[in-house]
């Protein structure tokens, strides 16, 4: 499989090249166009427990399954939101978490799942109870709302991030949530409430707009009655 990122930024694409037999999945509703050459189907991996399962955790029930039956074909896909779509390389060795509809596609051996949080991650990361979990060996294709910037943490370097910016990190990285600051009244004045502290070594993606921030900025030029 080959692939190219397209017009990277707000309003990127994902060009997919496959050979005769090979498959990709991606996000129910993600193709832009294919050639006749490419064979679509939902798919309902892990059956309805597992569709059950993503749905809790922010992503839909049902993937696109797109297979190059008739010879060699060239998909294209697009995120929902306006953003940027980012390759992640699997080697089987970990789990990727990864934010509310934050996954676009995957190469044929990713496994896309959900994992359940801990009562006080699930009520205060903002990601909820369920988060997306990726394994197996290939590579996934994230979406973001805005851009994705990697933060390179080494060895027991620690970064604090707002959870609405949030993209993906990987397993092995330890995070939990507390306050943005000392005070619980100068943290909710401040405008940030809960944030994660992630501890490295290992890289987390995060985005450059907060989708909550933006709906709040659109909702004021609603009239109300």
């Amino acid at each position: 499989m080959n692939y190219e990122i397209l017009y990277d930024g707000a309003f990127a694409m994902l060009k997919v090249q496959l050979q005769r037999g090979e498959r990709f999945k991606a996000e129910s509703g993600a193709m832009v166009s294919m050639t006749p050459t490419v064979d679509l189907k939902g798919s309902a991996e892990g059956g309805m427990f597992g569709g059950i399962g993503r749905m809790l955790s922010g992503e839909k029930f049902f993937f696109q399954e797109l297979t190059a039956a008739g010879g060699s074909a060239e998909i294209l896909l697009s995120p929902s939101s306006m953003g940027d779509v980012k390759a992640v390389e699997l080697d089987g060795s970990y789990s990727l978490y990864v934010q509310k509809d934050g996954f676009l596609g995957g190469t044929e051996g990713i496994q896309v799942n959900t994992k359940m949080q801990n009562l006080k991650k699930g009520l205060f990361s903002g990601e909820g109870f369920f988060i997306i979990e990726i394994s197996g060996r290939g590579t996934v294709f994230l979406s973001s709302y805005g851009a994705i910037h990697s933060i390179n943490l080494a060895a027991g370097e620690e970064v604090i991030v707002d959870n609405a910016h949030l993209v993906a990190w990987p397993s092995y990285v330890d995070y939990r949530i507390e306050k943005a600051s000392q005070g619980w009244l100068s943290s909710v004045t401040s405008g940030e409430g809960l944030v994660c502290r992630f501890r490295g070594e290992g890289t987390v993606l995060i985005q450059s707009r907060n989708p909550h921030g933006f709906g709040q900025w659109v909702k004021q030029f609603i009239p109300s009655r």
